[in-house]
């Protein structure tokens, strides 16, 4: 099958890219070009490479059909985040392609009502980002209740080499590792019971690729993608400690007090995290599929904190986990 991937050098497509090329697939890798894959692989040399700017192309009415143009039979789409977009490109595809895979985010569901949850839960979203995915999620799968070939796949938080992923406190800011590393009292929001979902970034992709290849048994669905299990963020920031030898200090404030103590930017992330709390049933994409995570939650952010400590972005007094 031709795959055409839409984002290709980003978090997930830097894993789902050889994914493919190993399952057989002749794939058409299209970014901005403005920076290599985060994960490097032997596949990427036989890959055809396609650049162009996506936002100027939306812009001039000329996505859709430059997609369209490269003659896929299965488009995954890994960085749509307007309506719009997915309309162009549907309209453009239609009739053309056996499968548009788009990513989505957990973040469909709002607040949870329950935990776990799976895919019949509530659409609730709140943030401009929630709201436009679960709007493209319902257009996609209007969509394939009349013919068109589209499914969905919703990550929890994705992780990996090559960025820092989600800390303990619900923010980026890697400090927080620091402080555990350096065995000093780190301030959690709350109690510290509020959920994290991370997913690892090549189990995205073992996600996607198996999509591709079961076709017949994802068209019109939605799927959730994270580790098998949530993890608080007191028992993230105690599993953390120990990576670097270390038992963790916590002291537990409430909300306003400790978001006062933070950057407004940490203190606006960690706000959404502690709201949505995600706690997402991945039983339907492994029966389905037969989706296997490799990583839990916090061996997700491990890997990438290891990335940290090897690239320098970590002081150099932390040890090594």
């Amino acid at each position: 099958m031709r795959v055409v991937v839409l984002g290709a050098t980003g978090h997930i497509g830097s894993w789902l890219v050889p994914r493919l090329v190993r399952d057989g697939h002749s794939v058409a890798a299209v970014s901005r070009g403005v920076r290599r894959p985060y994960h490097d692989a032997g596949e990427w040399r036989v890959v055809e490479h396609v650049i162009f700017d996506r936002d100027q192309a939306e812009r001039d009415g000329t996505y859709g059909g430059r997609v369209a143009a490269l003659d896929p039979d299965i488009v995954i789409d890994l960085i749509c985040f307007e309506p719009r977009t997915a309309r162009q490109l549907v309209e453009a595809l239609r009739g053309r392609v056996d499968l548009l895979l788009h990513c989505g985010t957990l973040w469909v569901h709002g607040v949870p009502r329950s935990c776990p949850y799976d895919e019949h839960a509530a659409r609730e979203p709140f943030g401009d980002y929630g709201i436009r995915k679960a709007e493209i999620e319902r257009y996609l799968l209007d969509e394939a209740q009349a013919g068109f070939p589209a499914a969905i796949l919703h990550p929890g938080h994705i992780s990996g080499p090559g960025w820092a992923p989600i800390n303990p406190a619900g923010n980026l800011d890697i400090r927080v590792f620091e402080t555990l590393a350096r065995g000093e009292v780190l301030s959690l929001p709350n109690d510290g019971g509020a959920r994290l979902q991370h997913v690892h970034a090549d189990d995205v992709a073992q996600a996607f690729a198996l999509a591709v290849a079961n076709r017949d048994q994802v068209v019109g669905e939605a799927f959730h993608v994270a580790a098998r299990e949530p993890v608080t963020m007191r028992d993230y920031a105690e599993g953390a400690a120990r990576w670097f030898g270390k038992e963790a200090r916590l002291e537990f404030v409430p909300f306003d007090e400790w978001a006062a103590r933070v950057p407004p930017e940490s203190a606006a992330t960690t706000r959404d995290h502690v709201l949505h709390s995600p706690c997402a049933s991945i039983e339907k994409l492994c029966a389905r599929i037969g989706f296997a995570p490799r990583y839990t939650a916090v061996g997700a952010a491990e890997d990438a904190v290891r990335w940290l400590m090897s690239s320098g972005h970590l002081s150099a007094s932390t040890q090594s986990p």
